[in-house]
């Protein structure tokens, strides 16, 4: 239960044994004195860093003094080893630690990079010379004899948003996200020292990208989000919300499809704020210990393919981010709490660059780099061809490409010499995806969405899915695509040139079909599907050639395409040809009943189903029973042989179920 008051938390304990309360760190220090004397009260506090200290005044005495009996556990991603805040002087020793590297292990949090882009200040020679005279007359004219140094003080913040510097910065935020979101969508935060340096940040970056802002708070690609009032400045008052305007933008935010790409931060969002979208961070505050641990965690949530978070540190940080990671990663194992970019995304991305090229050894793809896909297909088709004629070549394809582009990612912006391949590498995937890829169901949709994630981390040349150029209209066969089936269609795929391609394609088309024909008829997709996996069986085992296989599965297809053609020659629908293949798929029981006879009882098992509940009734029993007993009597009423009836009912109704689910989906 909640405690909605002091008085209320109170009652709630005034009781022996039981009960889970949630109540606020207020709740003790809004008054104090005695709230239960229990021994058996158990307090976890959640974020224990935040509010437990304080012996002689704060919240550690005051809990004690409300709780004298209880014991205390603290819940902490933080906690503070500070003389005057020590989280296990409060708590006590460890009861256990789960830290980043096992987080990352397990799969809880994505693994951190680190980036230095220092973005220091250009020193004006000629505005040095006059500030040092400044400086020399005001010393001189000074006669109290004491230290000139002591006295001159120069604050980081005004060096830090000097104009020039916020200039250059804002330049390099531009550049460098506009590559980071061509490589991997999703968020960024840029964490500045003050309110008023992201302001003027702000300005400066809408002045080099004039679209990304937006009065209305319902629109625009970046915001900044602090607190204050109207009483602020320019242009820092611009930015004041409300509490429900600031909600209202993490919502924003948080929502992967929302433009709201980049939030310029001082203080707010650095806590308790989750974003697994967000990838990026641009660090231009001075932060240490739980402090930066608790920033830079706001981009390692897990989220999709996210390979990792990236913080780029535009300061000098290194050194308190190793010493914060001396404190907080504790978990004695081996690896790195945080990853230079490169000392591994680099390397990891080289190595899967060479992977793909050992792959694509003895194909020429040069010409296809840095040209339009449509200017070069044939190039195109070389390569997917070179692919599909290799062992699992579709299989490691997938595999090399997704570790390339993961490696990519988090390898960005260094990465020019490799973008040209990874495009190319990538539209070749799309390709093979888009039109010879197994697709059922959610599975399809789902593989369309790796489609579009694809593709656009191609920096430069990004192509929505749409847009993927169709494999069979690169192969000459987007006119006769409608009728895959004809011999017109099937004469195009066993003369290309490119025999592998049409085997794929001739594999996929006709599992295509037999997944269709499954919707409908049992006997007959069985058949087929028998047929093609003995065939596939022959070629993998080197049984059968390339030419071989293709004229086999051109037979196939014909056959499969006069199988579909039956009902037309007995006068039949095709809900009455698959209760006909199924009555006469045994070969006895064929050669014993006449074709007018197995028609006339297709009919009336049609008719009889058609009849049923389709609600279902797959599920009731009693539904079930009743078909089968009504199957049974109708292949006695027309003398089906005896010795054949059970076999012939199971699977007459196992199609009575999928005609019925068929009809359903309709």
């Amino acid at each position: 239960m909640q405690a909605e008051s002091r008085e209320h938390l109170k009652a709630r304990l005034d009781r022996a044994a039981g009960g889970v309360v949630f109540t606020t760190i207020q709740k003790f220090t809004e008054a104090h004195g005695v709230i239960s004397q229990r021994a058996n009260v158990m307090v976890m506090a959640d974020e224990a860093h935040r509010s437990q200290y304080g012996f002689v005044e704060g919240g550690a005495r005051w809990m004690r003094e409300a709780l004298p009996n209880a014991s205390f556990v603290g819940f902490t991603g933080t906690p503070l080893e500070r003389d005057d805040k020590n989280t296990m002087h409060v708590f006590g020793e460890y009861v256990d630690v789960y830290d980043i590297r096992q987080a990352v292990e397990d799969g809880a949090t994505r693994p951190l990079y680190y980036e230095s882009r220092i973005v220091k200040l250009k020193v004006d020679e000629e505005g040095a010379r006059v500030a040092e005279d400044e400086v020399e007359y005001v010393v001189n004219a000074d006669r109290t004899g004491e230290n000139a140094n002591d006295r001159i003080r120069v604050r980081l913040e005004s060096l830090v948003g000097a104009p020039e510097r916020i200039e250059r910065l804002a330049a390099f935020i531009v550049e460098h996200w506009e590559k980071r979101r061509a490589a991997m969508e999703g968020k960024a935060m840029v964490v500045t020292m003050s309110r008023d340096i992201a302001a003027r940040l702000y300005e400066a970056i809408r002045a080099l990208r004039p679209d990304w802002h937006d009065d209305d708070d319902e629109r625009g690609a970046m915001k900044v989000v602090v607190t204050g009032t109207s009483d602020d400045p320019e242009p820092l008052c611009r930015h004041v919300r409300t509490k429900a305007a600031r909600k209202r933008l993490a919502e924003r935010f948080k929502d992967p499809a929302d433009e709201l790409r980049l939030v310029v931060v001082c203080d707010m969002w650095l806590t308790g704020f989750d974003c697994p979208p967000a990838h990026t961070m641009y660090l231009d505050k001075p932060l240490a210990g739980h402090n930066l641990m608790q920033a830079i965690a706001r981009v390692n949530g897990v989220y999709g393919d996210k390979p990792g978070g990236l913080i780029v540190d535009l300061l000098g940080l290194a050194d308190q981010l190793a010493d914060a990671l001396a404190t907080y990663t504790q978990a004695g194992g081996t690896g790195e709490a945080v990853r230079q970019v490169q000392d591994e995304a680099v390397p990891a991305m080289q190595a899967a660059f060479e992977k793909l090229r050992d792959f694509f050894h003895g194909c020429d793809y040069a010409r296809a780099l840095d040209a339009d896909p449509r200017a070069v297909l044939p190039a195109y088709l070389r390569a997917i061809d070179h692919a599909l004629g290799q062992d699992d070549g579709w299989k490691r394809l997938r595999v090399l490409v997704k570790e390339l582009s993961t490696a990519f990612a988090l390898g960005v912006p260094e990465t020019e010499v490799i973008t040209p391949h990874l495009a190319f590498f990538q539209r070749v995937a799309a390709m093979i995806r888009k039109r010879l890829a197994d697709d059922a169901g959610s599975a399809g949709r789902g593989r369309q969405r790796d489609i579009d994630a694809a593709v656009r981390q191609v920096i430069g040349g990004a192509v929505d899915a749409d847009e993927v150029v169709d494999l069979f209209a690169v192969a000459g066969l987007d006119e006769a695509r409608l009728d895959i089936m004809s011999d017109d269609f099937l004469g195009r795929v066993a003369a290309l040139e490119q025999k592998n391609l049409a085997l794929e394609t001739l594999r996929k088309l006709l599992g295509d079909q037999i997944r269709s024909t499954e919707r409908r008829n049992i006997v007959q997709s069985r058949k087929f599907r028998e047929a093609l996996e003995d065939a596939m069986l022959r070629y993998t085992n080197k049984a059968i050639t390339t030419a071989e296989m293709i004229a086999r599965l051109i037979d196939l297809a014909k056959e499969l395409r006069e199988a579909q053609r039956q009902g037309e020659a007995l006068g039949l629908s095709t809900e009455e040809v698959a209760f006909y293949d199924a009555l006469a798929d045994n070969g006895p029981a064929r050669e014993v009943m006449k074709s007018a006879t197995l028609r006339l009882m297709a009919r009336e098992l049609t008719e009889m189903v058609r009849k049923m509940p389709k609600l279902d009734w797959t599920q009731r029993e009693s539904v079930r029973a009743s078909l089968r007993r009504n199957v049974r009597r109708l292949l006695a009423k027309y003398g089906y042989p005896p010795d054949l009836a059970e076999g012939a009912t199971q699977l007459v109704l196992r199609q009575a179920e999928l005609s019925t689910e068929d009809a359903v989906n309709q």
